[in-house]
């Protein structure tokens, strides 16, 4: 049964507020709100939407809100969704920045952020396992998963790996099908800088940027601070603020945009950033259901599911050792990853507003 606007609304922009810690949290939340709270849609259907993300450039989770508003109500589902989850981050970013134009540094919210980190942990953990369950079905898959954690180690590409694990997927289906059955293929600031120019530069930014917030700063270097548009300082403190708001990271734009030209440059920025997203998602939706119906087009997407899991467990793997160094930190990740577990009822919403109550309380001892 289809759902309300309304109804689409209310969950994402719950999400906006709450999601915490990266696109892998993000997803983990969705796919429990969508798929084990909901039942909007299958585990093996929730996977394709994450390939299809993966394939294309933007920010990850906010293109997953898409799809999920998407196959709900249509295009105006995609759009409310989008926005609505974007929303809180873009909103609380824009605080920050209308803060740190005026008093020159930014609060410090570092004690709930100690706590919230291991709690997110547990939340990919726990929404990581029936992914895994429904992705890796068989020698190959499993195989493949590993190869593909072991290419996150050694540093290579996520698109590159995540390409590479679909084609190979390709061959595997190519080797192993019966040679007559037919194979069918489905389609497939210091220096003035107009508001204009700013959304032009994030346009681009949106339409092309792959990987992670990293990337995204990395991009931001060359085109912004290079140029003499905005200072390492600053670009720093948008790192600092993208890190600690919830929702993507890409509400960052916002911040750098208010330190270029106020308000209205960061509504500039913002709506640059994004706007590639909701063109791309609805653009490619509807090609998703054809390239499940097609049997090579498939191997592609099976092998692409299992990748995208595996760079799930790797981001995972990265954030436990950056945040379990500590008792408080342990004790904090493996209490929430019990709930989570043991309390199938239990919202993440909870852990980790509990997580991020506890960071504070046991950073006192």
């Amino acid at each position: 049964m289809k759902n309300s606007l309304r109804h689409i609304a209310l969950l994402f922009l719950k999400l906006g507020f709450i999601s915490f810690g990266g696109p892998a949290v993000h997803i983990a939340m969705m796919e429990e709100e969508v798929v084990r709270k909901r039942k909007w849609m299958s585990h093996e259907h929730f996977l394709d939407l994450i390939s299809a993300t993966n394939l294309i450039p933007g920010p990850n989770s906010t293109e997953m809100s898409m799809h999920c508003g998407r196959e709900q109500a249509g295009w105006k589902g995609l759009i409310v969704a989008g926005f609505c989850f974007i929303t809180p981050a873009v909103l609380l970013t824009a605080l920050f920045a209308w803060f740190y134009a005026n008093y020159g540094q930014l609060p410090s919210v570092k004690p709930f952020i100690y706590g919230i980190k291991p709690a997110i942990i547990a939340v990919v953990i726990a929404a990581i396992i029936p992914l895994a369950k429904k992705s890796v079905t068989g020698w190959f898959y499993a195989l493949l998963g590993f190869a593909v954690l072991a290419a996150c180690f050694c540093g290579l590409p996520e698109i590159l790996v995540l390409f590479g694990a679909g084609f190979l997927g390709m061959l595997f289906h190519a080797l192993t099908i019966n040679r007559n059955t037919p194979v069918l293929f489905a389609p497939m600031g210091s220096i003035a800088l107009s508001n204009t120019k700013l959304f032009l530069t994030f346009l681009k930014i949106g339409s092309i940027l792959y990987g992670s917030g990293y990337v995204l700063f990395s991009f931001l270097d060359t085109e912004l601070v290079q140029k003499g548009y905005l200072s390492r300082e600053q670009l720093a403190d948008a790192i600092a603020v993208g890190q600690f708001t919830p929702g993507p990271v890409f509400s960052s734009a916002t911040f750098i945009g208010w330190q270029i030209n106020g308000c209205y440059g960061a509504l500039a920025a913002t709506i640059g950033i994004f706007l590639p997203s909701f063109l791309l998602v609805a653009l490619l939706n509807p090609l998703i259901p054809a390239l499940r119906k097609s049997r090579i087009m498939s191997a592609f997407l099976n092998a692409v599911n299992v990748a995208s899991v595996a760079l799930i467990l790797f981001t995972c793997i990265q954030m436990g050792r950056d945040t379990m160094t500590s008792w408080q930190g342990l004790c904090i990740g493996s209490i929430s990853i019990f709930l989570l577990l043991f309390l199938k009822k239990i919202n993440s919403a909870w852990i980790v507003i509990g997580g991020g109550i506890s960071g504070y309380i046991l950073q006192l001892f």
